[in-house]
Parts: C-alpha cells; sequence; structure tokens
C-alpha cells in the first residue's frame, strides 16, 4: 500500500491529467473508472485493472474496505481524491485501466444505435447503459459527441461499456449508405407515432443532440421517422428519455 497526501507527487499528477484530459487518456490509452460496480464490472469483462486508487478514509469497513481487502492499492488523502474533480460525488475507489480495444468494423446487418453531437456526458452514458439493456451490442457515436471512455460517461454508463463495441468519431452518413436494415429517426416532420410505425429485420436508431436533434443528412437516409405521442404539458424528451421509450418498445415487439 502506497499512501499519497502531496499534490507534487507524480502518480497523483498523472491522475489529473487522466481526469481533465481527453488528450491525455488518447495519448496513454487509459482512463478512470470510479465505484465498486464499474470496478468489477469492468474486471468481469477484462481481468484485473491496473491500479487501484482508494480513499484513505475508505479503507476501513464498508464496501470499498472490503473490496480492496488483500489488494495492492494506491492510497490517497481525501482532499486530493476530490480535487480530481472526476465526478461530483467521488465513491472513494478509483482504477486506473487500459482503454478497450474495438474489435472489427460496425456491422451492416445488425441493430446499432447512432448518436449525432449528444454532448452531455450523463445523457451519452445512460444511452449506453439502455442499448445495452435491451440487447443491442454495437453503438456509433459521431464527433462532437461527448468522449465515451471519459469518467462522467463511465459513471453514467454504470458498466454498459464493457458489453458494448463503441465506435467514436463515426461517419454515421457512410454507416446508413451501406446500412442493410431499416434506419430510424426521431423528429417531427413527416413523421409517424412510435406505436404505429412498422418494421421488420435490424434497426439503426438514430438520436441526436440535445439542442437541434439530428442533422437532416441523416433524416433524409431514414427509413422511418418516428415521433413519440406526448399528449402531456411538454414539447420534448430528453434524448436519453425518448431513446429508452423507442428502444424498449421495439424490444417489447420483438418479445
Amino acid at each position: 500500500m502506497k499512501l499519497i497526501r502531496s499534490r507534487d507527487n507524480a502518480f497523483f499528477k498523472q491522475l489529473k491529467r487522466l481526469a481533465e484530459s481527453g488528450r491525455e487518456r488518447r495519448k496513454s490509452n487509459r482512463t478512470l473508472l470510479d465505484g465498486v460496480h464499474l470496478v468489477a464490472a469492468y474486471e468481469a469483462a477484462h481481468g484485473p485493472v491496473e491500479t487501484l486508487v482508494a480513499a484513505e478514509s475508505a479503507l476501513g469497513s464498508g464496501e470499498i474496505g472490503d473490496f480492496v481487502g488483500g489488494r495492492d492499492i494506491v492510497v490517497l488523502a481525501d482532499s486530493l481524491l476530490r480535487d480530481l474533480g472526476l465526478v461530483e460525488t467521488p465513491s472513494g475507489l478509483l482504477a486506473v485501466v487500459p482503454l478497450p480495444a474495438t474489435a472489427g468494423i460496425p456491422q451492416a446487418d445488425a441493430d446499432a444505435v447512432l448518436l449525432d453531437g449528444v454532448q452531455d456526458p450523463g445523457n451519452v452514458g445512460a444511452l449506453l447503459r439502455t442499448a445495452a439493456a435491451v440487447g443491442i451490442r454495437q453503438v456509433l457515436l459521431s464527433p462532437g459527441c461527448a468522449a465515451a471512455w471519459s469518467p462522467k460517461v463511465l459513471r453514467a454508463g454504470q458498466g454498459a461499456h464493457f458489453a458494448l463495441s463503441i465506435f467514436e468519431e463515426a461517419d454515421l452518413p457512410a454507416f446508413l449508405a451501406a446500412y442493410r436494415g431499416t434506419a430510424a429517426v426521431t423528429c417531427l416532420d413527416g413523421a409517424t407515432s412510435l406505436y404505429d410505425a412498422r418494421w421488420n429485420g435490424p434497426l439503426a436508431w438514430v438520436f441526436g443532440a440535445e439542442g437541434q436533434g439530428v442533422r437532416q443528412e441523416l433524416i433524409e437516409r431514414a427509413g422511418l421517422r418516428i415521433r413519440i405521442p406526448m399528449p402531456g404539458a411538454v414539447e420534448s424528451l430528453n434524448v436519453a428519455a425518448a431513446a429508452a421509450v423507442c428502444l424498449f418498445e421495439a424490444l417489447r415487439r420483438r418479445l
């Protein structure tokens, strides 16, 4: 066990760079996981993490103490863990892990979720979690989306990342041009109610940025334009909520 209490420590500085910089994560091919659940999900999929880091106050009894018992760990003073600014409420346990490699290329004949400029980390993580929950195995993110392997997206995904093939900086129009299923996009103009729409075979669901929605170029490539009926007093749903409605309706039909 190694105890770190100084902000000048080289390892702490490395953690700080990984917490704050997507460029550093790409350069080092590493990211940070926060929380026992996320670390356990990673280890179930990929084996032991590279480095475990625990808050000094978390080493007594409790979930974190039990989880790290007998393992080689780095201990950070609580103030240093808070200084990382990794998430709003740090759990007290971090792990440094290599970024999992995405094997192959997106499949043009399998269900998919496509995210077009979704910038909020919480929304991206929730979308990944919903995709994994309904059994979809591939997610494509356009340029401009929140970084899939950033700590905040990872925490929002709660382990979903490790059940998915995630393709960042993806050319969504090119994927749809080659897709051998039906592309479905949520929009208002010329759209059919989700509950009246009909489809067969694989689906590529396209969900757009929180403000402007899906690009017109992608809407024009979609075989299905879908709207979610909302008879209540709101005009729209959060993109993660809208995706959950659509994906679970598609699952309900298959079941």
